[in-house]
C-alpha cells in the first residue's frame, strides 16, 4: 500500500473512534445526585445507546467501506436538521445552533466520505495492479 492509500485507511477510522468517544461523553449526565448506583448505571447505559449503534455502523465501514461511508454520510446529515432545531428551541442562537451541528454531525459526514474516499482509492490501486 503506498502512502496515500494508508493514511485513508486510517484516517476515518481513528475520527470515527474519536467521534464517537465524543459521543459517548454526554451519557456521563445520567450519573446524579439522589439516584441509586443501579438507577445511575441503567440510565448511563441507556445513554450509551447510540454510541452501541454508531459502533455496529464503524464495525459495517470497517469491513464494507462503501456501506459503511454511506451510512456515516446519511447519518451525518438526516440528524443535523434535528439537532439544529432541538438546539435552537433551547437557546434561541443560529450560530450557536450552528456550531453544535458541527461538533455533533459534522464528523459522521466527514468520517463518511472518507471512507468513501478510502474505498474508490483501493479499488483504483487494485485496478492498476
Amino acid at each position: 500500500m503506498n502512502k496515500s492509500i494508508t493514511i485513508f485507511h486510517w484516517l476515518p477510522r481513528i475520527l470515527c473512534v474519536l467521534a464517537i468517544l465524543f459521543i459517548s461523553l454526554f451519557a456521563l449526565d445520567a450519573f446524579k445526585p439522589g439516584l441509586t448506583i443501579w438507577q445511575q448505571l441503567r440510565g448511563f447505559f441507556m445513554h450509551l445507546i447510540p454510541s452501541y449503534i454508531l459502533f455496529a455502523f464503524f464495525a459495517i465501514a470497517w469491513k464494507w467501506e462503501l456501506i459503511g461511508g454511506s451510512i456515516f454520510t446519511v447519518i451525518g446529515i438526516a440528524f443535523s436538521p434535528i439537532v439544529f432545531t432541538h438546539n435552537y428551541n433551547m437557546n434561541h442562537s443560529v450560530s450557536m445552533s450552528l456550531g453544535i451541528i458541527m461538533l455533533i454531525t459534522f464528523p459522521f459526514v466527514v468520517v463518511g466520505i472518507l471512507f468513501i474516499v478510502s474505498h474508490y482509492k483501493k479499488k483504483r490501486a487494485d485496478l492498476k495492479k
